[in-house]
């Protein structure tokens, strides 16, 4: 039996999305045909060539006048022989492949410049309108942060004028956002003549030809996948019909728990839940003739006409440290695009380089917050990797992949297997670079970062959330603000750069603590703590305390739609008044020119559109949690 592991489009473009590396592996240690692609790379560089700019032209040339008359339609026809020349070009400078081009890109007299480039200001003048952030690029840099802008004004050509649903990272997300009813999906899915669509379909086909799969399976992520995810599986069940489609991943663990949409089984075989690798081992032995339905474990299927679950709990779930090593395999690892969305040098890791992505351990060892999936498994169910597996997987994806850089995606990875890694890498004498997702708490001393620092550790990522004493207790996060500005100084004493993630419109929160929390941030960043930010809207979520329990916060959930598709996002209400839409802008804005090193000591009344009240905090708030050796 042969299988294909496929990601649907769209994810980030500048590294493989882990879930297959990890699914191939492991499913090679049990002896299974398996091979993994990335329809979502090959989509963008096809729709990307110089032939498809010509499709995409041709298409535009084709809309109504009020459509060519937008601003990024109207400048990509205006400047087409441009686009057309120098579109190559870019991506090749974007792959890494061909720099030739860098220095007439910076002069900024070769691209067209559109929509895009107005917040650059005039030629020589971008400093001035993006502060430190712009000089601290080099040539090559400042070249692919120009190249990146050139590809992201054709894109919003695409989403203009084509396919409204289209987006550099994402594909239909706004239609996969906790949709009650699979019908806005399959609306947009019935648009097949659109240019996007075609080229998807023949990336598709030529998937089929070339592995000649009996399953593919599918790990959908985000909601940003779910419209690529269904239009692979209709050109699936078109052209091969006997081909079997599985459907797994984060969108499907968050989103599908209460799925009960039988139309969804007309483009899908399975469902699998939580960590894929026993229910699709189990799957593929029923696929086999070698387990009966009832020894299915956590999947749904459609039997005569109506969705039923299938879960054999005497079917032990594979242990973290039996995985295997994930393998990139089959990816081509070399054509992945290191954008430059943004220039703050924190945030670029994001989307600039190519990562081996590792886990440190599965779920969190917190898992308490309040906002948190904590009755899910990829929180709940915490099993920490040994140091010493932890290096050979390492080391093994060097010596595979040829790069040196590694992300570990965990939720909160523990420091006291972080110290123990560091440790390992050490004594190996093993160099390399990583970087990954941590709780800003006490163990994060200047001893440890300092020794995480010696062992490759560039960069970390934590949830301050909300920087409010009350709050922060309420939610049950388990730091304080002085144990985040001490980890956080202790990181960047070490030379590792810090982001933290921000959560605004939290229940019971008043306008007066969001503007001290934006104080406390403002301090964070002045005293050195932090690189970037960034501020999300709450979310109450189904599998969270807030969405179990929501009269413990203060809220009170609406009365929910039917649902037979997706639920994840709750709809509340909070009694407590604030304008958290107009709040929320005011905040990004802060943040952005934080991260660029510009407005750090304007009030912070300043970034709101309309009067908010002066913040309560004391001046010296941080800065006296950071005195002492």
């Amino acid at each position: 039996m042969k299988l294909l592991l496929v990601t649907p489009p769209l994810v980030q473009l500048n590294t493989p999305y882990p879930a297959t590396t990890v699914l191939t592996g492991f499913l090679r240690t049990r002896g299974y045909d398996v091979v993994q692609a990335d329809p979502g790379l090959t989509w963008v560089l096809r729709l990307l060539s110089h032939a498809g700019v010509a499709r995409i032209l041709e298409a535009l040339d084709k809309t109504p006048a009020s459509v060519r008359g937008l601003p990024a339609v109207a400048h990509v026809r205006d400047h087409r022989d441009q686009y057309l020349r120098l579109v190559e070009p870019m991506l090749a400078l974007l792959q890494g492949h061909d720099f030739s081009l860098v220095h007439r890109v910076v002069a900024r007299r070769l691209l067209p410049e559109g929509p895009r480039f107005a917040h650059l200001g005039p030629e020589g003048h971008e400093e001035e309108y993006l502060g430190w952030a712009f000089g601290s690029l080099g040539v090559t840099d400042q070249a692919r942060y120009f190249a990146t802008l050139f590809v992201e004004e054709l894109c919003d050509a695409v989403r203009d004028g084509i396919d409204p649903e289209f987006a550099l990272a994402r594909y239909g997300e706004t239609l996969a956002m906790s949709p009650p009813v699979i019908d806005p999906l399959l609306a947009a899915l019935a648009h097949s003549e659109r240019l996007t669509a075609k080229v998807l379909e023949q990336v598709t086909l030529e998937l089929l030809e070339r592995h000649a799969p009996d399953v593919v399976g599918m790990s959908v992520p985000f909601p940003g996948t779910v419209l690529g995810a269904l239009r692979m599986a209709k050109t699936i069940r078109k052209a091969r019909p006997l081909v079997k489609i599985v459907w797994g991943g984060g969108f499907v663990n968050t989103e599908l728990r209460e799925l009960t949409e039988p139309l969804l089984f007309e483009y899908v075989d399975a469902v699998t839940y939580d960590d894929g690798l026993t229910p699709l081992v189990a799957l593929l032995e029923h696929y086999a003739g070698n387990r009966g339905v009832e020894g299915l474990v956590r999947t749904r299927t459609r039997v005569d006409g109506e969705v039923r679950w299938h879960d054999d709990r005497d079917v032990p779930d594979v242990a973290f440290a039996d995985r295997g090593t994930p393998t990139y395999d089959g990816l081509p690892i070399h054509d992945y695009l290191g954008l430059i969305d943004q220039l703050n040098p924190m945030n670029r890791l994001w989307s600039d380089s190519r990562w081996n992505k590792l886990m440190v351990a599965h779920g969190c060892y917190w898992q308490k917050c309040a906002f948190c999936d904590t009755s899910l498994d990829y929180i709940k169910r915490y099993e920490p990797q040994d140091a010493e597996r932890l290096v050979d997987q390492i080391e093994a994806l060097v010596r595979e992949t040829g790069s040196r850089g590694f992300h570990f995606v965990d939720e909160a990875a523990p420091p006291k297997v972080l110290k123990a890694m560091a440790v390992e890498l050490l004594r190996r004498k093993l160099d390399i670079a990583w970087w990954g997702n941590i709780r800003f708490e006490r163990a994060f001393n200047r001893e440890l970062c300092e020794l995480l620092a010696r062992s490759g550790c560039i960069a970390v990522s934590g949830g301050l959330e909300v920087a409010d004493e009350r709050l922060l207790t309420l939610i049950n996060k388990g730091v304080s603000i002085a144990q985040v500005a001490t980890s956080t100084r202790a990181f960047q004493d070490a030379g590792i750069k810090v982001h933290a993630y921000l959560i605004y419109g939290f229940a019971t929160e008043t306008e007066q603590e969001t503007i001290n929390s934006l104080e406390v941030v403002r301090q964070l960043f002045a005293a050195g703590c932090l690189d970037s930010a960034f501020w999300h809207r709450l979310s109450v979520t189904a599998h969270s305390p807030m969405g179990k329990e929501p009269q413990k916060f203060g809220i009170t959930l609406a009365k929910r739609r039917p649902t037979t598709f997706a639920l994840n996002d709750l709809e509340y209400d909070d009694p407590t008044p604030a304008d958290h839409d107009m709040l929320g802008a005011g905040l990004k804005k802060a943040v952005y020119n934080y991260m660029h090193g510009l407005g750090m000591d304007s009030d912070v009344r300043s970034w709101f559109s309309q009067p908010v009240p002066e913040p309560t905090v004391a001046a010296e708030y941080v800065s006296r949690f950071l005195v002492g050796p």
